[in-house]
């Protein structure tokens, strides 16, 4: 029986996560944290029964003590709760489905615990890299990588020397603005960025694939995850979202992991890797499928992958910096606050504010995105 703890366990990679556990009796969910879905936390934790359960605010626990009175369960809340989630002596894998980066201090104490990461919350990554990989290594961890992209590259890495890895190829879908210019996007609204071509995704991570944004968080994840230099990594633009990505190696030969478009398929890698199980659901038809294609992407459309490329080369402070002003000014889209193409301008104002630190601790991390979170507020 493999014990679990999920962070994050309302959204998309969290319930789908728990589709997972529904299909294969010995897994274990021993803690769930979520944000402030308290009607869907009651849900889960009936089904799954955990021992312990995190809420973003003491608000919300009271509402889910209410509800859950008929059980036994240790209910708590804030940055507190979701450590001690991250900790539980009876966990063995820590899966860190949370959304921003308030998912850095709960991995680091997962990791000084002895836990393996499945790790969605690529935020942690981007923003402390340079912390999270030399711990893990310490440690003796794993970070099993949950985004499909990384996911693939890790796949097609195995039974391979990774010294011999010329580079990595990191497959886009264009999202739903692909081939369009800036004069198309003046005027996009909200729903139209909701409609991603091929993935179904929390509201975030979808504007972010909007904006090209994801892709390039994506790069700079995967500069920590497989110790790569900037100039190993190069985004494909590939509408077809079959080929997830590739890895590259020194004689020229490629290998790739294909699949449908189905999150649930690198979650459950991570969750019994180096096993493969059995997993419902549509398999690729290549005879339907009948062609596949590859554009480079349009950096000057979409400069929000412009700018996470830069911010990914000047590294120290400046990644967090990119990702608390996307995180903003996407939070900002999403009430209807601010037009799309503001998004990137907004990063490209924050990031000229900055002054770059080399080597951020914690500490200095969290400064930076709050100093970023108080500029933009000041403004808008």
């Amino acid at each position: 029986m493999k014990k679990i703890a999920i962070l994050g366990s309302t959204g998309s990679i969290g319930t789908q996560t728990l589709e997972i556990v529904r299909e294969n009796t010995d897994l274990e969910v021993v803690g769930l944290a979520a944000g402030s879905n308290v009607e869907l936390l009651e849900k889960q934790v009936r089904e799954f029964r955990p021992r312990l359960v995190s809420l973003q605010s003491e608000k919300f626990c009271k509402e889910l003590k209410l509800r859950l009175a008929d059980m036994e369960v240790e209910i708590v809340s804030g940055m507190e709760g979701l450590i001690q989630i991250a900790e539980m002596e009876e966990s063995e894998v820590l899966i860190t489905a949370i959304v921003g980066m308030i998912g850095i201090q709960p991995t680091i104490a997962a990791i000084c615990k002895g836990k393996d990461i499945a790790l969605a919350n690529k935020e942690t990554l981007v923003t402390a890299g340079h912390i999270i990989m030399p711990l893990a290594a310490q440690k003796g961890v794993s970070i099993l990588p949950v985004d499909s992209e990384h996911s693939a590259i890790f796949q097609s890495m195995q039974g391979e020397n990774r010294a011999q890895v010329s580079k990595l190829l990191i497959t886009a879908s264009g999202g739903p603005f692909r081939g369009k210019t800036k004069a198309d996007l003046e005027n996009v609204q909200l729903e139209d960025a909701l409609k991603h071509p091929n993935w179904a995704m929390g509201n975030k991570i979808t504007i972010d694939s909007a904006t090209l944004v994801n892709k390039g968080l994506e790069v700079m994840e995967a500069k920590w995850l497989f110790h790569v230099d900037f100039d190993q990594i190069q985004v494909v633009v590939h509408p077809q979202s079959i080929i997830h990505s590739m890895v590259e190696y020194v004689d020229g030969g490629i290998i790739a992991q294909l699949g449908m478009p189905d999150m649930k398929l690198p979650i459950q890698y991570a969750l019994f890797y180096p096993n493969r199980r059995p997993m419902a659901g549509k398999r690729v038809d290549f005879y339907e499928l009948g062609s596949i294609t590859f554009e480079r992407p349009d950096i000057e459309t979409f400069t929000g992958l412009k700018l996470a490329l830069r911010a990914a080369r000047e590294g120290g402070s400046m990644p967090t910096v990119f990702n608390a002003a996307n995180e903003e000014a996407v939070r900002l889209f999403l009430q209807r606050k601010i037009r799309f193409l503001q998004i990137p301008e907004i990063i490209e104002m924050c990031m000229q504010a900055h002054k770059r630190i080399e080597n951020p601790e914690v500490k200095a991390i969290l400064a930076a995105e709050q100093e970023t979170y108080e500029l933009i507020r000041a403004k808008f």
